[in-house]
């Protein structure tokens, strides 16, 4: 057994794949709309709208239990490394699971919504992106030892250009789960590999979705609380949000991971998503869960930014990954 921090868990059962090692061998691929509303009438028109979009990759001899990705900022970042190395989309088809990416109403290719919306263009984006994801105090000096590919002009590049407008209400993101509940339950058993506001949307999901059989959270910012516990009801775009004790149960019933990376105390907001993350997992457990935060740091890795899955070092990510879900039979083919 490994230690990792306060947890104690099995050694992954997979060896790491060097990229690009052997063709990736599919069952079959394809994509789908899900959920969603009509606007209009017949007099008028109708418009679909609200739906999500899923795209999917199925290996042969595939695992029982799918894994949903869903970004933060878009899918690009699940499906490479920044410096064009394999991400988690390819690393986990090798592993034998079918994979499936999300695009969640009005996000990426499902961005015709019901409602009016008008895209700012916001010049410093760019270097907020800097901070926000950790990679270092202030562009452009980078954090040492950082484990994205600072020298690589063309990998800071991608990661600019891979950013969709995200919606961060908490209308928005009920909009979302409510989508990716449906989603969920045509795919079947399904774990959600979440990064940053898709974990805080992810927790909703697996209350309206029994098909949800765990969730692994890189870095989520917010968290759903039982009504009496935990801090009070938030309007911001992280809420937090409230939810019955009867609800927040069905969070009890599957195995939930929450990963933090590296500098973690150089970033007050992130300070602070660690220590609600703290809270939830708690609350969780004191109901009967299995919840647990994964630090990188503890587990040996160290430079991990926001996005550790698309970091330089992201197939020994990967492989804690694949340990959390042997352990909680998760793997199974």
């Amino acid at each position: 057994m490994a230690s990792i921090g306060s947890l104690c868990v099995a050694a992954s059962p997979f060896k790491a794949t060097p990229a690009f090692a052997a063709p990736i061998v599919l069952e079959r691929q394809g994509s789908f709309s899900v959920g969603g509303a009509l606007l209009g009438d017949a007099a008028s028109g109708h418009l679909s709208c609200d739906h999500g979009f899923v795209e999917y990759q199925i290996p042969r001899r595939a695992r029982k239990t799918a894994l949903l990705l869903w970004h933060s900022s878009s899918v690009a970042v699940w499906q490479n490394r920044w410096d064009g190395g394999e991400g988690f989309q390819s690393i986990f088809l090798r592993r034998g699971f079918p994979v499936y990416l999300w695009d969640g109403p009005r996000v990426g290719r499902a961005n015709w919504g019901c409602e009016n919306y008008t895209y700012k263009a916001v010049p410093g984006r760019d270097e907020g992106n800097f901070k926000a994801w950790r990679l270092g105090e202030a562009y452009p000096n980078w954090f040492p030892g950082i484990q994205f590919p600072k020298d690589d002009p063309q990998a800071w590049d991608q990661a600019m250009r891979a950013r969709y407008d995200e919606f961060d209400t908490v209308p928005n993101a009920q909009l979302q789960s409510a989508a990716a509940a449906k989603a969920v339950d045509r795919i079947g058993p399904t774990v959600l590999v979440t990064n940053s506001g898709g974990g805080f949307r992810a927790f909703m999901t697996a209350l309206e979705s029994d098909n949800v059989k765990g969730i692994v959270a890189y870095e989520p910012p917010g968290f759903v609380f039982p009504e009496g516990e935990g801090p009070p009801a938030g309007k911001g775009p992280f809420g937090p949000v409230k939810v019955s004790a009867e609800q927040f149960k069905r969070l009890t019933r599957i195995p939930i991971q929450i990963v933090f990376g590296d500098h973690i105390a150089q970033s007050t907001n992130w300070s602070a998503a660690y220590r609600a993350a703290t809270t939830f997992v708690a609350i969780v457990n004191a109901h009967g869960g299995k919840a647990e935060i994964l630090s990188l740091p503890a587990a040996g890795l160290s430079g991990n930014t926001h996005l550790p899955f698309a970091d330089l070092n992201n197939v020994a990510v990967a492989d804690l990954l694949s340990a959390f879900l042997h352990r909680h039979g998760l793997d199974e083919r």
